[in-house]
């Protein structure tokens, strides 16, 4: 009766089991760095954030060299930061054997300074000068590639 019975496990170390998978996942999984209160509108820099989503980390550093917009500059040394971040992190891979991409860019509005400008006969218009946030997250595509087959093989596993 004694065996039919499951030991029940504390709900303390199952905290302790997720934050310790957790910790794992991030000490090897993707790299996500973040650029804050960057003095450009969030609209012009998404213009430059959709076009480097998805690519190949050699390719966004050449489309981010030559692409005049103001935004392109500090994308370019984001990506840059977060490929240093992805090396401190996996010390024993070589960049060109690990294959990164951006696998996902997304640009947040930041705070407005609001300021006022004179107009015409005493009155006064309202200047809003906005700025952004930018966070980047870095991953291997030799890792995608690897977890989306392992899905596939446990939905042929499924169907069957």
């Amino acid at each position: 009766m004694e065996e039919a019975v499951a030991k029940k496990t504390k709900r303390s170390v199952l905290k302790r089991e997720k934050i310790a998978a957790r910790k794992e996942a991030a000490r090897t999984g993707a790299v996500t760095v973040s650029l804050r209160n960057v003095p450009t509108s969030p609209r012009k820099m998404r213009l430059v954030a959709d076009l480097v989503r998805g690519q190949r980390v050699s390719k966004a550093l050449n489309i981010l060299k030559y692409e005049p917009k103001a935004g392109a500059a500090k994308i370019e040394k984001l990506l840059l930061s977060a490929i240093a971040s992805w090396e401190a992190k996996n010390q024993d891979t070589r960049i060109e054997e690990a294959d990164l991409y951006i696998s996902r860019i997304w640009v947040d509005s930041g705070r407005i300074l609001k300021r006022l400008r004179p107009a015409p006969q005493g009155r006064a218009h309202r200047i809003r000068k906005r700025s952004n946030h930018v966070t980047l997250v870095l991953d291997s595509m030799k890792k995608a590639n690897a977890v989306e087959t392992v899905e596939a093989v446990e939905e042929e596993k499924e169907t069957k």
